[in-house]
């Protein structure tokens, strides 16, 4: 396990033991503990990290809502049947958002999660660039270390 995610883990330990100083140390030692291997747990890491540090962070879905249009009713001879179907309904999220939007010492930073081979798309760029232009930070981050050290250069404790 990389030396930044054991921080990151130290980080919620010690969190739930001033949340919970009651508890038993033993109970509370594996609970909520963090492992990097998707996209969705990097962001997951970064945005728990932040939080930790007492600042404000948030994914940001641009997916749409999913509305389930489906029935279900019982057919003459007793058998269940399903009519309908579910479908998307379009966001009202600018689409090429950066994944997680957060709020660190008064700063704006859009942080952009991307795993494995995953790329930047045109409309990511051009969303980069109006942040930028307007103050903000952006970052496209890759991996947890990565966002670790960043951050332990801009803002030192």
């Amino acid at each position: 396990m990389d030396k930044h995610i054991k921080k990151l883990n130290e980080m919620i330990r010690q969190d739930l033991f001033n949340r919970y100083p009651n508890t038993p140390p033993g109970a509370l030692e594996n609970l909520g503990k963090i492992s990097v291997n998707s996209a969705n747990s990097l962001t997951k890491a970064i945005i728990r990290f932040i939080k930790l540090k007492g600042y404000h962070a948030a994914n940001i879905k641009v997916t749409g809502r999913l509305v389930d249009q489906r029935v279900t009713y019982t057919d003459i001879l007793g058998n269940k049947r399903q009519m309908g179907s579910c479908k998307y309904i379009k966001s009202s999220m600018e689409v090429g958002t950066a994944d997680i939007s957060a709020t660190i010492k008064g700063l704006t930073v859009m942080i952009e999660v991307k795993w494995g081979n995953d790329r930047q798309s045109e409309t990511q760029k051009r969303y980069q660039a109006r942040i930028e232009k307007a103050g903000g930070i952006y970052l496209i981050i890759h991996k947890f270390e990565e966002f670790y050290e960043w951050y332990m250069v801009k803002f030192p404790d």
